[in-house]
């Protein structure tokens, strides 16, 4: 059984990971645009690789609030580090809504015991934002799936022990059948194009991959056939959307502590008084708190809503990052006003948080799809429809 297989035990085993491995070494990261390898291998050490994963297999068996709560102390040390852990799980979940026999031995048991890494390869260069409807064909012959096309922007490319990768059957009688496929790492291998030089979250090894001619066996299937819509909304979506939500959060409250240790700190040197007790100051710093507490509460219910499959689930998950993503982006800059050239100096740890923290609105589902997807859940409408 993992060491954190308590709710309690999840948070501190992040806590601690984030404190101690993490947080000293982000700068560095970022500044290298190295995959913060120690910080996986910690995860995984503690068993945190496999939060979301049945404890039937030997994982946490934890849901979407810990997934939350975990990206967002993971986030406050490290955005990078949250989103490679995020994408993770949302790739374990992905294994376990339908998991078979083979499913359950070559990938759950191991990433539970901290021995596979796993992640998503959804985007493509052609499709942009609309990363459920993927142009990588894919053909079945002898017992195996042969596919053709690209895949772009992999979290943990190249580092990862497996790829889910989404492909539409190469029949013209059967359009928009999509499918899900897992890729394990050998077949990989070689395929990598130039990394993406990111802005922010600069640490989480972006590539492209190319899966021209790449064989995997009918077992690496995730569900059926045309089964990959079901899982990029009953599955994909509210696990990234809540595991990304998580994720700004943390940088939205790391934010608000450089404000507050930076207020409490700053004196002025002709009259010996500290930033902390300038009216306006306070003020300020009080409502940026509350914009943030505000977007935590509502990723808190969202979760809670979706994991009991309550009536609001879908509008709740859809704007939980929306909302998060905006205040984050405001909290960032708020605070950074709040401590003057300080936050604003080139390698501050406020200027990292503004880049990571950008991501937010054009990382797929960008704000405006989630805003529209959610207002069409309010009138009954498709979210895919015209």
């Amino acid at each position: 059984m993992p060491k954190g297989d308590q709710d309690g035990g999840v948070l501190d085993s992040a806590r601690a990971i984030a404190k101690e491995i993490i947080e000293p070494r982000s700068a560095e990261w970022d500044h290298e645009a190295a995959w913060p390898e120690p910080a996986i291998r910690a995860l995984q050490s503690e068993g945190l690789g496999g939060l979301v994963v049945p404890r039937k297999y030997g994982g946490c068996g934890q849901g979407m609030l810990a997934l939350v709560q975990v990206c967002e102390i993971l986030g406050r040390a490290d955005a990078s580090t949250a989103l490679c852990f995020g994408m993770h799980s949302v790739a374990t979940a992905c294994l376990v809504a339908k998991a078979t026999a083979g499913h359950e031995e070559e990938f759950l048991r191991p990433i539970a015991r901290g021995e596979h890494w796993t992640t998503l390869a959804l985007s493509e260069p052609g499709t942009g934002s609309h990363f459920y409807l993927p142009e990588t064909r894919m053909s079945a012959r002898d017992g195996a799936y042969t596919l053709r096309g690209a895949k772009s922007f992999v979290t943990s490319g190249g580092h990862a022990d497996s790829y889910v990768v989404s492909a539409v059957a190469d029949d013209d009688s059967r359009p928009g059948h999509f499918s899900m496929l897992m890729v394990p790492a050998e077949a990989a291998a070689g395929r990598w194009r130039e990394p993406w030089n990111g802005w922010g979250m600069r640490a989480n090894s972006s590539i492209s991959l190319s899966l021209d001619g790449v064989s995997v066996p009918v077992g690496n299937r995730l569900g059926e056939e045309g089964d990959q819509i079901w899982y990029v909304f009953n599955v994909v979506a509210p696990y990234f959307l809540l595991a990304m939500a998580g994720t700004y959060l943390g940088i939205a409250a790391r934010a608000i502590e450089e404000a507050r240790t930076h207020l409490r700190r700053r004196t002025y040197s002709h009259s010996g008084g500290s930033l902390a007790e300038v009216d306006i100051l306070q003020h300020r710093l009080g409502s940026t708190w509350a914009m943030a507490e505000r977007s935590r509460r509502l990723c808190y219910w969202a979760a809670e809503e979706a994991g009991r499959q309550g009536p609001d689930a879908l509008q709740a998950l859809c704007v939980a990052k929306a909302e998060v993503g905006h205040a984050a982006v405001n909290v960032v800059n708020e605070c950074m006003t709040l401590t003057g050239g300080a936050g604003y100096r080139e390698g501050s740890v406020l200027h990292k948080l503004l880049r990571d923290a950008r991501a937010a609105h054009v990382m797929s589902p960008t704000t405006d799809i989630l805003y529209t997807w959610a207002g069409r859940a309010l009138l009954d409408l498709p979210l895919l429809g015209g």
